[in-house]
C-alpha cells in the first residue's frame, strides 16, 4: 500500500513551482554536469554533522530525478540514526540493515513511494555493529544488483565528523555531496571533513549550503558550489 509523505520535507513533489524547487532541479543538472567525463549512477550525500539538513536534501533530489523520468533508488545508509522512514512515512521494521546481516532478500526491503519512478530502501532496526555491517562486501554486492535495475541511487549517509559509516559508503559511491548548514559549523570543519573524505578517496562533487540568507533578487535557497581549498 502507497502511504502519502511528509509534505514538509518533500517540496519537489508538493509545490514544483517553488524557488527552493528549482533550485533541486538546478542541483541535479550541476551533478549531470560534474559527471561529464564519468557515470555518476551511485551518490552518497552527507553532511559534517547532524542536523544540517542532509536528509531533506537528497529525499528532495530523489524527486527531482524521478520526475525527470530516471528510475530512482533512495537509500538511507544512517544506521545509527535512520530518518527516511519518516519523510516517506512508511515502515522501518525492515530494512538495509537486516539485508546487510543477511536476514532477508534484497527484494523484501523495497517500499515503492507514492511517486512516480520512486523506490525507498530505510535503514532498518539499528544493529549494535553499524560499521562492520557497511563496511562488509554484501553491501557493495546489493548496489552492484541495484545497478542494473535502477538508473539512480541515493544513498543518505551518517555526518562524517561523528562516525566512519559516511566515509565508507562515500568510498564505495561515484560521487559524494556534502551539505552544509550556513553559520553552523565551522571552516575548519568543514575542512576536516574534505581531508576525511578525500582520505577514503571519495569523489567529492560539491557542496550544497543550505539556509543561506539571499537578497531579494537570489531566488534559491540551496546553492551548490565547489569545495574551497
Amino acid at each position: 500500500m502507497r502511504r502519502s509523505v511528509n509534505k514538509n520535507k518533500l517540496i519537489m513533489d508538493t509545490n514544483r513551482r517553488s524557488n527552493i524547487s528549482e533550485g533541486y532541479r538546478n542541483l541535479r543538472t550541476n551533478i549531470q554536469f560534474s559527471g561529464w567525463n564519468h557515470k555518476l549512477q551511485v551518490m552518497a550525500v552527507t553532511s559534517t554533522q547532524a542536523g544540517e539538513g542532509k536528509t531533506t536534501t537528497i529525499s528532495n533530489l530523489a524527486v527531482a530525478y524521478a520526475h525527470e523520468g530516471k528510475k530512482v533508488l533512495l537509500i538511507d545508509a544512517d544506521l545509527r540514526h535512520p530518518s527516511l522512514q519518516s519523510v516517506f512515512n512508511v515502515s522501518n521494521r525492515m530494512g538495509l540493515s537486516n539485508i546487510l546481516a543477511n536476514q532477508c532478500s534484497y527484494g523484501e526491503i523495497l517500499h515503492q513511494t507514492t511517486i512516480d519512478n520512486l523506490s525507498l530502501v530505510t535503514a532498518g532496526p539499528v544493529p549494535p555493529n553499524p560499521t562492520e555491517l557497511l563496511s562488509s562486501d554484501k553491501l557493495k554486492e546489493i548496489i552492484n544488483l541495484w545497478k542494473e535495475e535502477y538508473d539512480i541511487i541515493l544513498i543518505d549517509t551518517s555526518p562524517v565528523m561523528a562516525v566512519a559509516d559516511g566515509l565508507i559508503v562515500a568510498s564505495i559511491s561515484d560521487g559524494v555531496i556534502l551539505v552544509v548548514y550556513a553559520g553552523k559549523v565551522k571552516r575548519e570543519f568543514i575542512k576536516k571533513t574534505k581531508e576525511k573524505l578525500e582520505l577514503a578517496k571519495a569523489n567529492i562533487l560539491g557542496v550544497v549550503l543550505n539556509n543561506k540568507k539571499y537578497s531579494k533578487s537570489e531566488a534559491n535557497q540551496y546553492y551548490y558550489y565547489g569545495l574551497p581549498e
